[in-house]
C-alpha cells in the first residue's frame, strides 16, 4: 500500500454514500470524464460534501518532515476513495508507476498526487535529462491507457472537428514529424526559498515545497499542433485559444474536474506547441503522459497537459479552475487577507532563472583558492541564457562563467554551467548565481523581490551559504595537517575540537606581539 494510505474517512452522516462513476472509455483505466457531464460533477460534489476529510498539513511554519516522501497528500487519497471503486485504487496504482518508472533515489516531494525531483548533482550531469530522472508534477492520479484504444478529439471552433488515433498522428503522409529539445519547468521550482523566508499559501499540492530540481530537459518527438489544426480545416472566426483536457481527475474546493488549461492561438501559430508521443527516443513513460501529451515550449509546465483527451478551440482563455484560479502571480501586498483571482495575472512565459546545484547549502568546502560550482540556467518564451555570473561575496563582485563551460544553446532549453570561483576568504560565504538572457533580462537580487502569496516563480538570484576552508592559508594548512596526523575528523565543523588550539609557549609569544590583552594606561 501507499505509505499511510487509509480509507477510514470520517463522515458527516452515519452511513457511507453509495458512489460509483464509470470509466469513460474501454482501455482507459482511471479515466472518468467530468467536463462533459455537469450533472455527474454535481453528484460527485454531493458525495464529497458528506465527508470530513483530512486537513492540509502545516509544512511552512516549521521544518519540513525528514521523510521521503516529504508530504503524503492524505486528503487527495481520501477524495479518490470517496468517489468509489473506479478511483479508489488510483493512489496505489500511481505509486506503483512511480516505483516502476522513476529512479530509486528520487526526492518524493508529495506522495499523491505524485510530485518528485531528482538528486541535485545528477540533474546537471547531462544536458538531456534521463527519463527516470525528469521531475514529475502531477495534479491527479496516473491513468493506464492502451495505445490501441487511444483517440484524440479536436472540436469546438474548428471548421472540421475530428477524432484521430495515435496512428493517424504518426502518419507522416498526414503530419510532418517534429523533434525539439525543450525544457519544462514547474513554476514552483525553488519554492522552498520563499517558504523558508516568507511563507505563503499552504496547499500541499498547489504550493508543494520544491527545491531546485523541478526542471528537466528532453528531446520531444511528435507533431506540431498547428499542423493538426490545419488538418481540421483551420479555426472558425473568433477562435483565439486552444483548450487541452487531460483525463486525470482533479479536485478543487469540494468540486471535481478533469485537468483543463489553455494556450493562446498565437503560441500555436509559431509552431511552439507539440503533441508528443516520444521522450528521448522512447515512448512516453506512463508517468509523463503516455500515450500522448502536450509540450508547450517556453511556458510554465502546467500548460503541457499529460494524457491528452481533447483539444477544443475557444474564443477566450479557459475558465477551468487550473487556468482561471491557479498559477496566478500576485503583488507582494496581496495575501490571505485580500487575494482575488482577478488581481493576479496568469503565468505563461517562464522568466530567466538559474540555480547552483553543487555545492549545496551549508556545505563545508576545503579548497586551494577556488570553489568549483555547477548548475543550470534557463529563460522561457523563446529566450536563451547568454551569460551566467557567480559571486562569492553575496553579490558585490561577479565573475562570468567561461563560455567554454556553458552547454549548447537552444531556443527552448536550458544551458548547464560550471566555474572555478576564485575564493581567498575563509568562514561562511554566500555564493550567488545570476543569468542574463539574449534580451538582457536578468534576475531579481533577493527572494523578497520575487515573493508572492502563491509562492510561484522563485526567479531571484539563487543563494547558498558555504563554509570556506582555504588550504593555501598557512594557519589552516597547519591545523589540517595536525588533525590528519592525530586521526581527528574535521567534519562536522560544529563538533568541538578536543585538543588545545595553541601551545602555551606560542600563546605567550603571540600575546607579546599583540601587545597583551589590556592597554597599559
Amino acid at each position: 500500500m501507499v505509505p499511510g494510505l487509509s480509507y477510514d474517512i470520517p463522515l458527516k452522516q452515519n452511513c457511507y454514500p453509495s458512489a460509483y462513476f464509470a470509466e469513460e472509455e474501454k482501455g482507459w483505466h482511471g479515466y472518468v470524464e467530468w467536463e462533459k457531464y455537469p450533472e455527474k460533477k454535481k453528484e460527485a460534489a454531493d458525495v464529497l460534501a458528506k465527508y470530513s476529510f483530512a486537513q492540509e498539513p502545516e509544512f511552512q511554519l516549521g521544518p519540513l518532515p525528514n521523510t521521503n516522501p516529504v508530504l503524503e497528500g492524505v486528503r487527495w487519497k481520501q477524495y479518490h476513495a470517496a468517489l468509489g471503486p473506479t478511483l479508489k485504487d488510483v493512489p496505489q496504482e500511481s505509486w506503483e508507476t512511480v516505483l516502476e518508472e522513476k529512479a530509486e533515489d528520487m526526492i518524493h516531494i508529495l506522495d499523491f498526487p505524485y510530485n518528485g525531483e531528482p538528486p541535485r548533482d545528477r540533474l546537471v550531469a547531462t544536458t538531456i535529462t534521463r527519463n527516470e530522472d525528469h521531475f514529475v508534477r502531477n495534479h491527479g492520479g496516473i491513468p493506464r491507457i492502451n495505445e490501441e484504444d487511444y483517440t484524440l478529439d479536436i472540436d469546438g471552433l474548428v471548421n472540421q472537428p475530428k477524432r484521430l488515433t495515435l496512428d493517424d498522428l504518426k502518419n507522416e503522409d498526414l503530419f510532418p514529424r517534429m523533434s525539439t529539445v525543450s525544457t519544462i519547468q514547474c513554476s514552483g521550482t525553488r519554492r522552498i526559498e520563499q517558504i523558508n523566508e516568507y511563507p505563503g499559501d499552504g496547499d500541499e499540492l498547489i504550493n508543494a515545497p520544491w527545491g531546485e530540481g523541478a526542471i528537466g530537459t528532453a528531446r520531444w518527438t511528435g507533431v506540431s499542433l498547428k499542423k493538426v489544426i490545419k488538418y481540421c480545416g483551420g479555426l472558425k472566426e473568433g477562435a483565439k485559444h486552444l483548450e487541452f483536457t487531460g483525463v486525470d481527475t482533479y479536485f478543487k474546493k469540494g468540486h471535481v474536474y478533469n485537468y483543463v488549461v489553455s494556450v493562446p492561438w498565437r503560441k500555436v501559430k509559431f509552431n511552439e506547441v507539440m503533441l508528443a508521443w516520444d521522450m528521448n527516443g522512447e515512448p512516453l513513460p506512463k508517468i509523463h503522459g503516455f500515450p500522448l501529451r502536450v509540450v508547450v515550449f517556453g511556458y510554465i509546465g502546467a500548460r503541457s497537459v499529460k494524457w491528452l483527451r481533447r483539444i477544443t478551440a475557444i474564443s477566450e482563455a479557459s475558465k477551468a479552475p487550473v487556468q482561471k484560479k491557479e498559477y496566478l502571480y500576485y503583488t507582494p501586498q496581496v495575501g490571505k487577507q485580500n487575494a482575488a483571482y482577478s488581481s493576479g495575472f496568469s503565468i505563461q512565459d517562464m522568466p530567466v532563472s538559474s540555480a547552483i546545484m553543487t555545492p549545496t547549502d551549508k556545505s563545508v568546502i576545503l579548497h586551494d583558492g577556488k570553489i568549483h560550482m555547477r548548475g543550470w540556467a534557463y529563460s522561457g518564451g523563446g529566450h536563451w541564457p547568454e551569460r551566467v555570473e557567480v559571486s562569492g561575496d553575496g553579490g558585490s563582485i561577479w565573475y562570468e562563467t567561461p563560455y567554454q563551460e556553458l552547454t549548447q544553446k537552444y531556443y527552448h532549453a536550458w544551458r548547464l554551467w560550471s566555474v572555478d570561483l576564485p575564493v581567498d576568504a575563509e568562514g561562511w560565504l554566500e555564493l550567488v548565481v545570476r543569468c542574463w538572457d539574449n534580451s538582457l533580462n536578468t534576475q531579481p537580487t533577493f527572494v523578497r523581490s520575487a515573493w508572492n502569496w502563491d509562492l510561484h516563480v522563485t526567479s531571484s538570484c539563487h543563494r547558498i551559504k558555504v563554509y570556506s576552508v582555504n588550504k593555501n592559508k598557512p594557519a589552516t594548512a597547519k591545523r589540517l595537517k595536525e588533525l590528519e596526523e592525530k586521526g581527528i575528523d574535521f567534519y562536522p565543523i560544529t563538533k568541538p575540537l578536543n585538543i588545545d588550539l595553541e601551545e602555551d609557549e606560542i600563546y605567550e609569544v603571540e600575546m607579546q606581539r599583540r601587545g597583551g590583552r589590556d592597554p597599559e594606561e
